[in-house]
């Protein structure tokens, strides 16, 4: 799919009727029975009395209500259960309701969740009679006071200490609800693996009238195994494939499980899909199917104007994968949510690669860790089938320990106990403790580490990669600096885990934005020793400027900047500190010898010759010329660093753009890269402070 990066996607939550209209699991298919329940609902609340859209939260302007710090809501609406389903078991399902629920039937209680990101589903089938209407109504809290509970990115009354990158709050139903008809009795859970990489392993739960001593059949394609479920509704078993084929980012392969209970008209029947993908750690370096893989990731929040955390239609979740692709991206890691899981079957589909994490608290205590650990089962069960999901995440920063797992024992065994639990829940994939700060149990080191000054951030990647250095400042608040290490623990190994920057990025506007973004990516290609990054972010969420993108999905001015170019798999590393944005070094320029290095993470080595050429200002690094100098032709190796090519650069005497790229065997450009040469003026602080001065 390719899709324009200056074509915003147009809304649909004003004009659709039936917002979210698509089957919302496609990844576990039950659409041959079911029916939304999208739409229009009843609403109350603190005075209100109002009809609000679903699945949109009260608070944004798609719902239809756009209020915030309501903290008690019912929703209202009436259902009608198809005739053709008696006979069948009816379940209700929401896909997310924040945070408490209270599911009530024409007035009777049928069930209740807690968990503002978890989707759960409840059997309504003693509740309701096929052909006759009932009254569903759903009533939640949503606390102001966020302190104790998962909530991420939502502001929260006490403010939360990182409220400065917080946003409004997602409050009640703001997932898809609908129903489903199932068989008598059904698989409640359905779980796949394909980290054999031969066969598919299948385990079921189910449901229902007769769960014990229940035959399950699983079919992939011409294979199937039958089984026999135990006392509880167990039961696993081992689809082998006579020719595997292997789930990758250039090969997505998918394979769809057919979970059947029961032969008659009333036999239940689910499609799940998987892929045969196998990720792990080799001492420093991640691997893929085999291989070794460098993670090209970009941070995203997964919030759209006027929806909030929701996506406004199907097309809009589609579109951010692959505009996550056209700027040279093979991973995305979404950012203290569960993302809804038509995004998850995109990644899937197309071979994104993700970073999933859930939310956190905010301020520790036993509650808030005992509320993070709860969620963490339901994500496993809900997403741990997608191949795309190749890093599980827990707290992030320290949000919900206080930012203080060194000097705490009890914050550092929460962290710990999180670790353990998920590992319990899922062995097949990294997981990282606690992302940016003070590890203490983690199958990656990743750091957080934001830096204006590209000299500086040159000095501390080198030594942060050469073990020179352990720890590094974080700006908390305006006059709040801290130094925040790798590891929270001496007992931590200062070697043979796989270190990741998952958070980086800098720029008061876009045009300075992409500069550190060309030169901070190119620091971390440097050092061999480092398995990936992630860029912080992909696009701009309400105040918060980041994005490489607006918040509409629209370009900024990168100032020449290509993403792709720089999150290619071949790149080019400048050895030069450059001036500032605009001017990477100053005009008028003499001759000068410049060292170009190339970086390269592809299967098989590569044999290139590098070029350069002068050009006019401004001047797009894609536009075809002529080389006005060249070098022998050099080989590289994956993974290793060539050595400095010496290039010798004319002078230009004006501002100018010089373009620098490698061509293969074949002639093709590989990779690209620029300077602009521009005056560069001392900035004016006349009528400063002197005490802002700083001596100068």
């Amino acid at each position: 799919m390719s899709l324009s990066l200056t074509s915003p996607p147009a809304s649909s939550f004003d004009a659709d009727p039936v917002p979210r209209p698509e089957y919302p699991r496609p990844d576990r298919d039950r659409s041959e029975r079911w029916l939304t329940l999208n739409g229009r609902w009843d609403f109350e609340a603190d005075g209100i009395r109002s009809s609000i859209t679903v699945p949109f939260a009260w608070e944004t302007e798609a719902s239809g209500i756009r209020r915030t710090w309501l903290e008690r809501a019912t929703y209202r609406r009436s259902i009608v259960v198809p005739s053709d389903w008696s006979g069948h078991r009816v379940v209700l399902s929401f896909g997310a309701v924040h945070h408490r629920a209270i599911v009530r039937i024409d007035g009777g209680a049928v069930g209740e969740h807690i968990g503002g990101y978890e989707s759960f589903e409840l059997d309504i089938t003693e509740f309701v009679v096929p052909g006759i209407a009932s009254e569903l109504s759903v009533e939640v809290e949503a606390p102001a006071d966020k302190r104790a509970i998962a909530h991420g990115k939502q502001r929260s009354i006490p403010r939360d200490d990182y409220d400065g990158v917080s946003f409004t709050p997602t409050s009640g139903i703001w997932q898809s609800v609908w129903l489903e008809a199932r068989g008598r009795t059904y698989a409640r859970s359905v779980v796949l693996r394909g980290d054999s990489l031969t066969g598919i392993d299948v385990a079921v739960a189910l449901s229902g009238d007769a769960v014990a001593g229940a035959v399950v059949v699983a079919r992939c394609g011409t294979e199937s195994v039958e089984m026999t479920t135990d006392a509880e509704g167990a039961a696993t078993a081992r689809i082998e494939l006579d020719r595997p084929r292997l789930w990758s980012p250039e090969d997505p392969h998918l394979y769809r499980v057919e979970i059947s209970v029961g032969s008659d008209e009333r036999a239940d029947r689910v499609v799940a899909t998987t892929g045969l993908r196998r990720i792990e750690t080799r001492g420093e370096q991640l691997v893929l199917n085999g291989s070794r893989f460098y993670m090209r990731g970009v941070l995203d929040q997964g919030y759209w104007p006027g929806s909030g955390l929701t996506a406004p239609d199907a097309e809009a979740l589609r579109r951010d994968i692959a505009l996550a692709r056209e700027l040279g991206y093979n991973l995305v890691r979404k950012h203290l949510k569960f993302e809804d899981p038509l995004w998850l079957h995109e990644a899937d589909v197309t071979g994104m690669l993700v970073w999933a994490e859930p939310a956190c608290p905010s301020r520790f205590s036993d509650e808030a860790a005992s509320a993070f650990d709860a969620q963490l089962p339901a994500m496993v069960e809900r997403d741990g089938n997608h191949p795309s999901i190749v890093i599980w995440g827990l707290y992030n920063e320290e949000w919900g320990l206080d930012w203080d797992i060194p000097g705490s024992s009890a914050r550092a065994d929460a962290a710990v106990r999180a670790y353990d639990l998920l590992r319990a829940l899922d062995d097949t994939r990294p997981i990282v403790e606690n992302s940016g700060w003070a590890h203490v149990k983690s199958d990656l080191v990743d750091w957080h580490y934001y830096e204006p000054d590209i000299a500086t951030w040159k000095q501390a990647v080198a030594d942060l990669a050469a073990g020179a250095r352990e720890s590094f400042p974080v700006r908390l608040g305006p006059d709040f600096v801290v130094d925040k290490s790798f590891y929270g623990s001496t007992d931590f190994p200062r070697a043979g885990v796989p270190i990741v920057n998952s958070e980086y990025g800098e720029g008061f506007t876009s045009l300075e934005r992409a500069w550190h973004l060309r030169w901070e990516t190119q620091e971390l290609r440097r050092h061999d020793r480092y398995a990936g990054y992630v860029y912080t972010e992909f696009a701009d969420v309400e105040h918060e400027c980041a994005g490489l993108l607006t918040e509409h999905r629209e370009t900024k001015d990168w100032g020449g900047c290509v993403p792709a170019d720089v999150n290619a798999e071949t790149v080019l590393v400048l050895d030069l500190v450059p001036e500032r944005a605009g001017a990477d070094l100053a005009t008028p320029v003499q001759s000068f010898t410049l060292g170009v290095r190339v970086s390269h993470h592809g299967s098989a080595d590569l044999a290139v010759t590098l070029h350069g050429c002068w050009t006019s200002a401004g001047t797009p690094t894609t536009d075809p010329v002529s080389a006005q100098f060249s070098s022998d032709p050099l080989l590289v190796s994956p993974f290793t660093l060539s050595e400095a090519t010496s290039m010798t650069v004319p002078a230009s005497e004006r501002a100018a753009r010089l373009l620098l790229w490698a061509e293969d065997a074949t002639g093709s450009v590989v990779a690209r890269s620029f300077l602009d040469a521009a005056a560069v003026e001392e900035p004016n602080r006349r009528g400063a402070r002197a005490d802002d001065l700083s001596g100068a």
